[in-house]
């Protein structure tokens, strides 16, 4: 199975720039890409912070700029989202009996979750008791196979001192009831922090971000006020299969004047 990520796209209403960055450019750019590169993907997920503000003029121009994709989209809230203006824009995507946008795909290679942690008015993720009862019965039900978890709050110490105290608020309920999951969890997938980060949870649960396709940070793990920067456009390849999980980085960029050479041996 072929995934296509994308994270913290920070849609602005159009023309409106955030933190510096043209969002709309930055994500057109990134879409042109996988339509013209991975056109084939099974599902294009974007983990949250769609938008900078919620503006409904700014989700009205993500359902614009995603209408072209072939393949299936999973759209996720992060703490800078707006449920109602969210729902407003997108009538028709999977919501719990709560109201929360979070839901379940089944695969030949496990289940793959998708969890709501936005919490209007937090800076910071909410995955409360109602929202824990929903991953009970989303675990219950998953088989026998290891599942792969998508969210926007990564569930896990992430080490950067600017999120410490706007990550998910949780006292690490999340975390610890996935790692009781029998049959395991295979990978957790988030965004968030606006930077690449990989690595494994004191439970052996492996976990990795996106980069966001807009503004992201100079890295500097120890500076509460850490600069923002541009760069390219970005997106990640993700693979579930036999083989198991693998995640490749994509930037949109001019092509370099001259190729790798073909590599063959035994």
């Amino acid at each position: 199975m072929k995934i296509i990520q994308l994270t913290d796209t920070h849609l602005m209403p159009p023309g409106e720039m955030a933190n510096g960055i043209d969002p709309e450019r930055m994500l057109r750019a990134a879409i042109a890409d996988i339509l013209a590169r991975q056109a084939d993907a099974d599902l294009l997920v974007i983990t949250g912070d769609l938008c900078n503000h919620g503006d409904p003029e700014a989700y009205a121009l993500l359902r614009d700029i995603l209408a072209p994709l072939p393949m299936p989209v999973l759209l996720m809230l992060g703490n800078h989202d707006h449920r109602p203006n969210f729902v407003a824009a997108f009538p028709d995507h999977p919501r719990d009996p709560a109201g929360h946008v979070q839901s379940v795909i089944d695969t030949d290679h496990g289940r793959l979750l998708f969890l709501d942690t936005h919490e209007a008015g937090v800076i910071g993720g909410i995955y409360g008791a109602d929202r824990l009862a929903w991953l009970n019965t989303a675990l219950e039900g998953a088989g026998d196979l290891p599942v792969t978890v998508f969210v926007h709050h990564p569930p896990v110490a992430d080490g950067i001192r600017h999120f410490r105290d706007i990550s998910l608020h949780d006292g690490g309920a999340l975390l610890a009831r996935l790692a009781a999951h029998p049959p395991g969890i295979r990978h957790i997938v988030f965004g968030h922090i606006h930077m690449p980060l990989c690595g494994t949870s004191p439970e052996g649960i492996a976990f990795s971000s996106g980069q966001s396709c807009t503004h992201r940070f100079i890295m500097d793990t120890e500076l509460p006020d850490p600069f923002w920067t541009g760069g390219n456009p970005c997106y990640r390849v993700l693979f579930l299969d036999g083989r198991g999980f693998r995640a490749f980085s994509a930037e949109v960029g001019e092509p370099v004047v001259s190729r790798a050479p073909v590599c063959e041996g035994p």
